[in-house]
């Protein structure tokens, strides 16, 4: 059984950590979090220690190192501005780190790390969970065995729509979040590197505070995306669902199902880590680099090969304007 910390008890995504640690037969021992809304870790780990101040949680862990118990795993759900000091404080208290993504906002920020990584000999690994969605297994198995000069057209569109707190939050702080393609879509172009090969072309079409859209020319397809927080863009037939999110990719015409198996995702990232094959600084290197890009181009407009649904945001109510 292995030791757990954890930092950013509150947030969204802990619960699926917490969840992944007991279903892995490991243990909590402490977490930290400035907010005290979180009453879910009685559901996982009631005996955890847990800290509102950052310098208390670190004495902690320091007096336990000192006598002993030293934590194996320091799990990160902080906000994405937070990540790459956080992975340093888990490093230098010798426990290895698992840090949601993105791992860090900055290309430059990987390369500091990585030197740490060696400095301590302990591993940093980023939660990269469509890897290890059955759907895009499968789909990455048939463009590995399929003909290796045939480039694939694929466009992915993914709304996940959020209220108007989400602009009040530190998600809608680029410096804190790195704007909507960080923050809901570097997930999605790991996933697509990963099938498809590097990026040989980036341009991007729209990028708002609630959507973005653009064309990427990988090695092995051509990827038209859009990605959107606004309700209002949302197509009418999933609206008339009931339906507040929206995942869709399709490749060659085909649509790749996977809105669903995503329960279990966390789980199945932390059973690889502690087998030894999770994925770290280097898996996480390209899709940082390409959102980073993303962040810094000037927009050309909805002109060119650009997603069919980045319409909607051209005559969609804005949702967020001021």
């Amino acid at each position: 059984m292995k030791n757990f910390a954890l930092i950013g008890a509150a947030g969204y995504v802990a619960p699926r950590h917490m969840r992944a640690i007991k279903d892995t037969g490991n243990n909590l021992v402490a977490a930290m979090d400035k907010f005290d809304s979180v009453g879910i870790i009685d559901s996982y780990f009631p005996e955890a220690s847990f800290f509102t101040e950052f310098e208390r949680f670190d004495r902690h862990l320091d007096k336990q190192r000192r006598a002993g118990n030293k934590i194996d795993y320091l799990s990160i759900c902080t906000p994405n501005y937070l990540h790459d000091a956080h992975i340093r404080f888990g490093l230098r208290n010798q426990a290895d780190v698992i840090c949601e993504k993105p791992l860090v906002l900055n290309p430059w920020n990987v390369d500091a790390l990585a030197e740490i990584e060696q400095e301590t000999g302990n591993r940093i690994h980023n939660i990269l969970q469509l890897r290890h969605h059955n759907a895009i297994l499968d789909l990455k198995n048939k463009i590995d065995n399929g003909p290796q000069n045939k480039i694939y057209d694929v466009d992915l569109a993914y709304f996940t729509s959020r209220g108007k707190w989400y602009q009040q939050s530190w998600k809608g702080e680029v410096e804190k979040s790195g704007g909507i393609a960080t923050n809901i879509g570097v997930h999605f172009y790991d996933m697509l590197t990963w099938v498809f090969g590097s990026v040989k072309r980036n341009i991007v079409h729209l990028h708002e505070k609630d959507c973005a859209a653009g064309y990427l020319d990988l090695e092995r397809a051509r990827v038209r995306w859009f990605l959107s927080i606004n309700y209002d863009y949302i197509p009418e037939a999933i609206k008339s669902q009931g339906k507040r999110t929206y995942r869709s990719i399709t490749v060659e015409g085909e649509e790749i199902e996977f809105s669903g198996g995503f329960t279990d995702l966390h789980t199945t990232s932390y059973e690889e880590i502690l087998k030894g094959n999770g994925y770290g600084i280097l898996d996480a290197r390209t899709s940082i680099e390409l959102v980073h890009q993303i962040r810094n181009a000037e927009p050309i407009g909805l002109q060119g090969d650009y997603h069919p649904l980045a319409n909607n945001a051209r005559t969609g109510k804005k949702a967020f304007a001021i």
